[in-house]
């Protein structure tokens, strides 16, 4: 198997191709930063990047940035994602994209050679790595999601209220009364521990929440 090495320390970038060469993997470039990353996966079109996610030049989402484009534009290039510390909502938006052929891990984990190894020939192949305590983050995160409060049909009612329409127009599409609905709008408000305020302002915040653009 092919595979790319992006990562700024030289030090760890050394470590990570000894071991995927001693894995059985052809490093085909090994580079310090994102752009560098875009440039050998097209020219080599490897079986799999593996790259840091903060790099030069603004050691901020570099990595993750580059790692969407590649599964974008080389769809048969896996990515596996290095990070310092766990960063849950880059691995989320990493797997929302594609969860075939996706790894995140701690850097801790390149120490383990056999286990590192083994995750990157599963990621390499179009399986699923996730750092432990990485999936220990995202359930967290998840099982506090305000949302999982709601029931079946307050979410349809949320989801109409996403789609632009009114109270009566929720009434009329689920074949209920005007009250029934605001009584569920009210449910929603409480639920998502929105404050109390104008209602077109809690509108407003409720659907941010439902497409994830507003802060839980």
């Amino acid at each position: 198997m092919r595979a790319v090495i992006a990562e700024d320390s030289v030090l760890l970038r050394v470590g990570v191709v000894k071991v995927l060469e001693a894995a059985g993997f052809d490093v085909c470039a090994e580079v310090g930063d994102a752009a560098g990353l875009l440039a050998a996966v097209d020219e080599h079109r490897p079986d799999i990047a593996v790259t840091d996610v903060r790099m030069p030049p603004g050691f901020s989402d570099e990595g993750v940035r580059a790692a969407l484009l590649i599964r974008s534009q080389h769809p048969e290039t896996a990515v596996l994602l290095l990070s310092q510390y766990v960063e849950e909502r880059y691995a989320a938006d990493l797997l929302s994209a594609n969860t075939a052929g996706v790894g995140y891990l701690l850097k801790q984990r390149v120490a383990d050679v056999e286990e590192f190894a083994e995750a990157a020939r599963r990621v390499a192949a179009g399986g699923t790595a996730l750092d432990p305590q990485v999936v220990a983050q995202l359930l967290v995160r998840r099982h506090s999601d305000p949302l999982d409060r709601l029931t079946p049909r307050e979410r349809v009612v949320l989801e109409l209220m996403a789609g632009g329409r009114s109270n009566a127009g929720i009434a009329a599409e689920l074949v209920v009364s005007d009250g029934a609905v605001s009584k569920h709008i009210n449910n929603i408000f409480a639920k998502l521990d929105l404050p109390k305020a104008d209602a077109d302002h809690r509108r407003v915040l409720a659907v941010l929440r439902f497409l994830g653009v507003a802060e839980q």
